[in-house]
Order: structure tokens, then sequence, then C-alpha cells
């Protein structure tokens, strides 16, 4: 999809069956939720994790919830302790929380309960290569996921790794919703690349918000 033809589409848009895009539904609220942010790094910073087979993962992350997503040599999982504190995540804001209902339920997923809020920071050049969320307990939940900072090009395939993907551009404040038929497709996150009208903007953060027990 080009990315370009959002600026005339609507702000509610359907990208594929399960999978929604609210245009800029957070932004006149970006500055509190990033504060926010930084409040839970403080908690518990943020690190690169390793996949199991070694590899540091380029976008730096940590968790608020119940449980948070992790990845080292033993595979990745839910833990309910930071390992390198070994300490509970920091809490959900209920702010984040209700947020990420409202747009689920908006998306057609009345139900959705998380408990988990995994939070990316992408530095300029960071990716995530296609991958599958498929650690949590429920898959009839959704995941939903807001952006904050610089833009991403998201990828959006389909269930099998070698899929036809879409690009699907991320701006500060959007929401974008995948469940039902889309929730085990492929996706992913091209490097992120610096923004000239914002010289003093240096990371893309993302918050997904999972159930996860």
């Amino acid at each position: 999809m080009n990315a370009e033809l959002f600026a005339a589409q609507p702000r509610k848009v359907e990208i594929l069956a399960g999978a929604t895009l609210f245009k800029a539904r957070l932004k006149n609220e970006a500055d509190e939720f990033l504060r926010t942010i930084a409040k839970i790094a403080a908690e518990a910073p943020f690190r690169h994790m390793v996949t199991p087979g070694g590899q540091k993962i380029s976008a730096a992350m940590t968790n608020c919830g119940n449980s948070g997503w992790i990845s080292d040599r033993k595979g990745y999982r839910y833990a309910q302790v930071a390992p390198e504190r070994n300490q509970p995540w920091p809490l959900m804001p209920e702010r984040f929380r209700k947020q990420a209902i409202d747009a689920a339920r908006e998306a057609g997923f009345p139900n959705f309960s998380p408990d988990a809020c995994l939070i990316n920071r992408y530095a300029i050049g960071a990716k995530m290569g296609l991958h599958q969320d498929r650690d949590e307990a429920d898959l009839t939940q959704p995941i939903v996921s807001f952006s904050f900072g610089l833009a991403a090009a998201f990828q959006l395939g389909g269930a099998t790794r070698k899929d036809k993907t879409q690009k699907i551009l991320l701006e500060e404040g959007d929401v974008f919703v995948w469940g039902g038929p889309a929730r085990l497709f492929f996706h992913g996150v091209l490097p992120i690349k610096a923004d000239a009208a914002r010289p003093h903007t240096l990371y893309r953060f993302n918050l997904t918000f999972r159930r996860a027990a």
C-alpha cells in the first residue's frame, strides 16, 4: 500500500480484515505519553535484548503491566519480573490501558483486556525483522500498537513469511490494531529514518498492548 495515500484517507482506515489503522488518534497526547514512557523507563530501563541465537535486537525494549515480553538465549517468553532487576515490571498506566481497550473496541474487538505492554525504542537505523506475535496465551485477543516520535514504515504480510507485504506509514499518534484473521500475520519495521523537519526527534517509540496470560 502506498503510504503517501494516507494523507487523503479518513481517520479510520481498514487495512484488511482484522487490521485497522486510526490515523493521529493520540497525536494531541503525544507529549503526555512520552513523559509517562520516560517514567516507566526510569524504573525499568530500556535494554537491547538478544535472540535465542545470540543476535542483539536493534530496538531497545522495556515493559509495563503484569508481565513483560523478554528474549534471551533461553527463548522468547513473558516474565513477571524484569530480569536485570528481579522486580515486577512497572504498573501499566490506566490511561494507556483505557486507550488500548477503546481502540480495540472500535476496531471490532470488544473484549480486549491487555495485561502487558511492550515498549520498543527505535533509534535511527533500527529495525524489526518479519515475525509473528505468538507467545501470548490467548491468540483470539488482538494486538494494539501506539506510535510516537519518528515515523516508521511498518510491513504487514500474511500467514507465511514468504507472503507479499504492504507498507503502512505509522506516524506520531497513530494507533494500529490487528487481530482475528490477521492476528498471526507476519509483520516488521523497516529501518527508521531521520526527519529533517524534526531534527531533535531521535527515536520512534512503539507501545504494543497484548493479553499475555
